[in-house]
């Protein structure tokens, strides 16, 4: 299939890759020229400009990838309604809100030019290419049925790819995937720090958590990094504590908030996130380090913002 990647980031760059490895022609566009470069090197198509990009697609069904920070991605995603061709399938992979989602569906079913619109929640972070990535799909059933040889190629080996049907939906369950994840990494955070300041303040962290991946209750993948983060730095030097938050949560308690739903444990974990960025680090902690650790395992993310 072809198909254009815009955002050569941490995720679409494994993304194009993996696609590229797996047969795919792949159409490279990104604002800065030395990631393109770096997509020709695996064999993808460099486009620096939107036209460049409908150019390399030549006559076949224009396929469009964007997988860039929400904001970005909703000004891209009007830019190309306005000169993409008939038919062709536009698709938001990023971290998007769904309640943005529906209206860029709306505004995209007005357009007369019958394209359709996916949008793609991809989870899998900097190990995507390697393990392959899990995608939550929302919208068009035929553009899932087009797509299905790119979602196919992306997941293997052992990822997974499902519809879950109107627009929106799959950057809803993704939304709520992450809100998970950050209760998840939470309690393992915690875990570890009365680990580390507790009891037995000797106990070997990389230790108990290589014998918690052996059939407990807790084996994990976020423990597996967890564990590997304490194997390369026991003691986390270094890391300052500081954690990032980038909506998912903080959009599903607002959803929450609305339907009447209590979440007190992703609620603790956000709050947690938003007092270790506090200048003068009065929020930040033994656990703080770790939770920084894991995201810097599982997505690459920036050490000591």
């Amino acid at each position: 299939m072809t198909i254009a990647i815009q955002g050569l980031g941490r995720m679409g760059m494994q993304i194009a890759h993996k696609l590229a490895d797996g047969g795919h022609k792949v159409i490279a566009h990104n604002r800065s020229t030395d990631k393109i470069d770096a997509a020709v090197g695996f064999g993808a198509i460099g486009a620096p400009s939107k036209q460049d990009v409908l150019n390399a697609f030549g006559d076949e069904q224009v396929v469009v990838w964007i997988m860039l920070p929400a904001d970005i991605a909703e000004l891209e995603i009007k830019e190309w309604l306005d000169i993409v061709p008939a038919n062709s399938i536009l698709i938001d992979g990023g971290n998007s809100d769904f309640r943005k989602t529906r209206e860029h569906a709306e505004l995209i079913a007005a357009h007369p030019n019958n394209v359709s619109f996916l949008d793609v929640g991809t989870s899998g972070g900097v190990w995507g290419m390697e393990r392959g990535f899990c995608m939550m799909v929302g919208g068009s059933p035929e553009g899932y049925e087009a797509l299905k040889p790119v979602l196919d190629t992306l997941a293997a080996p052992s990822g997974a790819h499902g519809h879950f049907g109107s627009h929106g939906n799959g950057h809803y369950v993704k939304m709520v995937h992450n809100a998970i994840e950050y209760g998840m990494m939470q309690s393992l955070a915690e875990g570890y720090r009365m680990l580390r300041e507790g009891a037995y303040p000797e106990t070997d962290l990389a230790l108990a958590g290589e014998v918690w991946q052996h059939s407990s209750v807790i084996t994990s993948w976020l423990n597996e990094l967890t564990r590997d983060a304490f194997r390369e730095n026991p003691s986390l030097e270094g890391i300052n504590g500081f954690v990032a938050e980038n909506g998912e949560a903080r959009w599903t308690l607002e959803v929450a908030k609305e339907l009447g739903i209590e979440m007190p444990a992703i609620q603790a974990s956000l709050d947690v996130r938003i007092a270790s960025q506090q200048p003068d680090g009065s929020g930040q902690n033994f656990a703080t380090k770790v939770l920084a650790a894991q995201r810097n395992k599982f997505g690459g993310h920036e050490l000591n913002k």
